[in-house]
């Protein structure tokens, strides 16, 4: 190779590293080729998970929602797309694709994608709508499960004690409500509630941050997901918190187990001590599903007095497939489902099974075909044999839960005892998971 080549070369790769923008592209089959650092930082992954794998393999997404996969198949271009989904670590993420097919001589050869993270974006547009109906109060908040109303009873507790507070929950349970739930309770004058987005944050942020608390007499700081930001943010951000004038309000939260995340060196001690006076773990919706129809009813309600929609009855056999769904996404899936129901059946009072979306139907349907049981890995008879990845899928799910559930749910302690990773164990679960 010439020095010239040799050096475009090496420009494009460095160019494809170092943009603004996520970039993947995959052959004709949907096999990872390209993946740079931006989409990494969006997804969640890095090179080595992704590669030699396809993308049903990686993300919670049906073949219908794909871009990549839906360009692959009609070889046309797919541009300004908006992407909702939860990445590989259960966090909500949002984006806007350019997604193109690759030929080479009129033979379609793969696809590439360009993606650019509005997930802060999205948050700060929908945050303004959703106060006009009113500050979040924890009388709006959903809690007619006993684990809700444990939590509520303690974030009541943290507002009389004015001490910084650490909600814990995966992505979508409704850590941003509890947060102001807290401010409002607290403030009986003009302060102010502040979020802190820790994802994407760099130094220049949490320096101006720094200034806001310094200018700022009185206010309610909320930092969401503070085990997104890298280590050295984290040192810098606990430094800021512990210089700050005290009459501030305190709030922070991370999406796992802060001992897990202490011990896999993503989460500094220091920050974690800094804001656990007041620890308050939020459930899953998965584990409080009496948590789902007053969710629902409460929703209906207020999208009719809002928008002046008429639905206003929900199905039993809705209510049945919402009850048998995981929602890996929380109530903010459950939400984003019944968004797009209410925008498209505005005029229907009552919500049926077939006004369900098709690709949740999917997923529904998905999910119970493959519930994993012991006896489904015993071949009894030819006539029952299944593809082998099938297999083989069946027999991981069901040998990991069982590793899961002798260590009573610890991440680290199944690591070791399988001989793997941590990263790998939790990367092999999640991916079961979806």
């Amino acid at each position: 190779m010439s020095t010239t080549n040799m050096l475009v070369t090496l420009c494009n790769q460095f160019a494809v590293d170092h943009a603004n923008i996520g970039i993947h592209a995959v052959d004709h089959s949907g096999r990872t080729i390209i993946y740079n650092r931006k989409m990494k930082e969006i997804e969640g992954l890095n090179l080595e998970e992704v590669k030699d794998r396809s993308i049903l393999e990686l993300f919670n997404f049906d073949k219908d929602e794909s871009t990549l996969l839906n360009v692959l198949q009609s070889g046309q271009p797919a541009l300004h797309v908006k992407q909702t989904y939860w990445n590989t670590k259960d966090m909500e993420i949002t984006t806007m694709n350019d997604t193109y097919p690759i030929y080479h001589e009129e033979e379609l050869l793969g696809a590439i994608e360009f993606a650019q993270d509005i997930t802060a974006l999205e948050k700060y547009v929908l945050q303004p709508l959703r106060r006009t109906s009113g500050p979040m109060t924890f009388d709006q908040i959903t809690a007619q499960s006993a684990a809700m109303k444990s939590v509520l009873s303690t974030a009541e507790k943290a507002v009389d004690a004015g001490l910084p507070v650490l909600l814990i929950g995966e992505t979508g349970v409704g850590k941003d409500q509890i947060a102001e739930g807290i401010h409002h309770a607290a403030s009986t004058t003009e302060r102010i509630f502040h979020t802190f987005h820790c994802l994407n944050t760099d130094i220049e942020a949490i320096q101006r941050l720094e200034l806001l608390l310094q200018e700022q007499p009185d206010m309610t700081l909320f930092c969401e997901r503070i085990d997104r930001l890298s280590i050295p943010l984290q040192q810098t951000l606990v430094h800021v918190l512990q210089q700050a004038d005290t009459s501030h309000q305190f709030i922070a939260s991370i999406g796992d187990d802060p001992v897990e995340l202490i011990a896999s060196g993503a989460l500094v001690k220091e920050l974690y001590y800094f804001f656990a006076s007041f620890a308050i773990r939020i459930p899953p919706l998965r584990k409080r599903p009496e948590d789902i129809l007053p969710f629902v009813e409460a929703y209906i309600t207020s999208r009719k007095e809002m928008l002046g929609i008429a639905l206003s009855a929900i199905d039993d056999e809705v209510m049945t497939l919402f009850s048998s769904y995981s929602w890996p996404g929380n109530l903010r899936e459950l939400e984003l489902l019944l968004d797009e129901v209410s925008s498209m059946w505005a005029m229907e009072q009552t919500l049926t099974a077939d006004m369900l979306p098709a690709q949740f139907r999917a997923k529904i349907e998905k999910n119970s075909n493959t519930e994993a049981q012991p006896s489904d890995f015993i071949i009894q008879s030819e006539s029952k044999l299944v593809p082998l990845d099938h297999y083989l899928r069946e027999a991981e799910t069901y040998y990991l839960e069982k590793a899961m559930k002798l260590h009573d749910g610890n991440i680290t302690k199944t690591a070791n005892a399988l001989g793997m990773s941590r990263q790998n164990l939790q990367y092999r679960l999640k991916k079961l998971k979806h």
